[in-house]
């Protein structure tokens, strides 16, 4: 009888998992002293300068795969670009990546923004273990276990392709609830009025969003956050790091490229088939293989955390820390003396 081939006792990822969360913790403290002045670009530059300072110092080759920056000309951390020391021998690794999901609320000093790193180790010889998707804009459905068990026996399983109603209906059955009791999340942008009436009409509860939609797609397959599912039309990029999450809490998204005019749409179309622009994609195939890593901390209140608190020169994060191969989720909550801390930062 054969067996199954042993799993080296070094694991690289459980070695350096801490190391990531630290780059978050330090982009959201950065970021939290741009809160509600109105300069939502220099919070952004802050919460990147922070993560270049933690994975200067970390031996890894990290290649940036799903960056940002490119949709609205912030300051960012780029596709293509280098993290890490990139020592001979060092563990490759696919980083996605976004200093300040929700740079907006940021600037505004409102709810739901996190700075958020997902990595995937890569084998040796291996291509890419991420999928970058070209588009600026996903249509997106993002859902739980329970709603990925009920679509096992279903013959047409695509819920992009359904009737909103009958999908809303669907997913009250499938976690046992009264379409009443559904609590649907969707960010709160004209090109979603149909979402919107169709929940409305359904009866069932949503919850609205400014900005920041990570939190919102995560949420359905987070313990306790009281929403059941999130469908919109949002950025790309931010659709993979959601996949490195869900593929930690067994939830599940359903993808497809979105266009917002017929010139980004010919733009694509010069790039992929017209297979690639109309495909599903779910989260296996977004973040490919077995590793995933997929850590947040707070900036601001959100489904998913709590924000940086202040008190006097102390400041409060709470993050959570996920890999997708031992199914560990870590709550991490940590206390910062403000005056003794040095954050490295990029050229300082």
């Amino acid at each position: 009888m054969s067996l199954p081939p042993l799993r080296s006792t070094l694991d690289l990822e459980r070695v350096i998992e801490f190391e990531f969360v630290r780059a978050t913790e330090n982009a959201a403290l950065q970021a939290r002293k741009w809160l509600g002045r109105g300069e939502k670009e220099l919070a952004d530059a802050a919460a990147c300068d922070a993560i270049y300072g933690v994975f200067d110092l970390l031996d890894v080759c990290g290649e940036v795969v799903i960056g940002e920056g490119i949709k609205d000309n912030a300051p960012g951390i780029f596709v293509g670009e280098h993290l890490g020391t990139w020592k001979p021998g060092a563990p490759r690794f696919n980083i996605a990546l976004d200093p300040i999901d929700g740079t907006t609320n940021v600037g505004k000093g409102m709810p739901n923004s996190i700075a958020v790193i997902a990595a995937a180790q890569v084998p040796e010889g291996a291509p890419s273990m991420m999928k970058n998707i070209p588009s600026f804009y996903s249509h997106k459905i993002a859902y739980g276990p329970a709603v990925v068990e009920a679509l096992k026996t279903e013959i047409s399983p695509v819920l992009l392709d359904w009737p909103l109603d009958k999908m809303l209906h669907f997913v009250a059955e499938a976690l046992g609830k009264h379409i009443g009791d559904l609590v649907v999340m969707t960010m709160d942008r004209p090109r979603h009025k149909d979402i919107v009436d169709a929940v409305r009409n359904a009866g069932a509860s949503l919850r609205m969003i400014s900005d920041g939609d990570i939190t919102a797609a995560v949420a359905p397959s987070w313990p306790n956050s009281g929403i059941d599912l999130y469908i919109g039309k949002g950025g790309s990029p931010e659709a993979v790091l959601t996949a490195a999450a869900l593929k930690c809490l067994g939830g599940d998204m359903q993808v497809r490229m979105w266009f917002q005019d017929e010139a980004h749409r010919a733009e694509i179309a010069q790039q992929v088939d017209e297979a690639e622009m109309t495909r599903v994609f779910l989260k296996d195939d977004l973040v490919i293989g077995d590793s995933a890593l997929f850590c947040a901390t707070g900036i601001t209140d959100s489904a998913l955390l709590p924000g940086v608190k202040l008190t006097g020169h102390r400041a409060e994060t709470h993050s959570i820390l996920m890999r997708a191969r031992s199914g560990t989720v870590r709550h991490i909550t940590a206390v910062h003396q403000l005056d003794q801390k040095v954050i490295p930062l990029r050229g300082k």
